[in-house]
């Protein structure tokens, strides 16, 4: 039966600011999330950069030669040439950025579900949960749910760049979808801890949307900041990971102890 999260009344949000204190007060924390940091940027440099060049040599037709300004209609064309050029650098760009991110996600995922780990536990104290058992089948599940997690990433970069074509509301759409997806990438940590079928994860995303939206929005809005988005997110990136695991810790703290408190109520 799928589990289904309910949203707890008695949860407070976790500012950023108490993950940056846990780092630095935590000389785990610290040396993971540096380890981390010089990985995840030089496999985001390398994807990067082999992303935008394939995406500028497939989009170079649509670019290259801008309409006559003659007359009014051509001023019109010219300028909708220009705002189009722009977004599409400016989509492009963010849509290389996750791309290249997916690849460094995928193969340091295993450093950032220690780092996770670690922060989960210094934020539950004595209610921390162990890990589930480590079995083979529930290897070769971890191993499906990230497949999972990265095709999802690949529809969700596909689907962005659909909406983007519509005016103004597709730009919204598609920061929109990344964000979420962004708050995905990061709570796979902690939910996979717990055996989470992707199904679960985005129930959680679904009953937690304004948390959500608060989590993945940062990483978002960097990665819109061309070459600046792969060192700012990568040196943040850390930082967001033990910023989402206190605020997912402290949501199911709260939710358990509701629960607990029904099921005495109610007995």
């Amino acid at each position: 039966m799928k589990r289904q999260p309910i949203v707890s009344a008695t949860h407070r949000y976790r500012p950023l600011s108490r993950a940056v204190a846990l780092i630095v007060h935590s000389r785990a924390l610290l040396l993971q999330s540096f380890l981390l940091f010089v990985a995840t940027v030089a496999l985001t440099w390398l994807g990067y950069s082999l992303a935008v060049n394939a995406i500028d040599n497939a989009t170079a037709g649509f670019t290259a030669v801008a309409p006559a300004t003659t007359g009014i209609w051509g001023t019109i064309k010219h300028s909708a040439w220009v705002a189009g050029s722009w977004l599409l650098q400016l989509i492009s760009r963010l849509v290389a950025f996750y791309l290249s991110f997916l690849l460094a996600y995928t193969l340091t995922s295993p450093g950032y579900s220690l780092l996770s780990a670690t922060a989960e536990r210094l934020e539950a104290g004595e209610r921390f949960e162990a890990d589930a058992a480590l079995t083979l089948s529930g290897i070769l599940r971890d191993i499906g749910e990230g497949l999972k997690i990265a095709l999802f990433g690949i529809a969700v970069t596909i689907v962005a760049i659909m909406v983007n074509f519509l005016p103004v509301i597709g730009q919204v759409l598609a920061v929109l979808l990344y964000t979420f997806y962004s708050t995905l990438m990061f709570i796979d940590y902690p939910t996979s801890r717990r055996r989470w079928s992707l199904g679960e994860k985005l129930d959680w995303l679904r009953c937690h949307r304004l948390l959500a939206l608060r989590l993945g929005l940062i990483p978002t809005l960097l990665g819109m900041i061309p070459l600046l988005n792969i060192f700012a997110v990568a040196l943040l990136f850390p930082v967001l990971t033990v910023y989402a695991t206190v605020n997912f810790t402290a949501t199911q703290l709260a939710e358990n102890a509701d629960a607990t408190r029904g099921g005495g109520q109610h007995g």
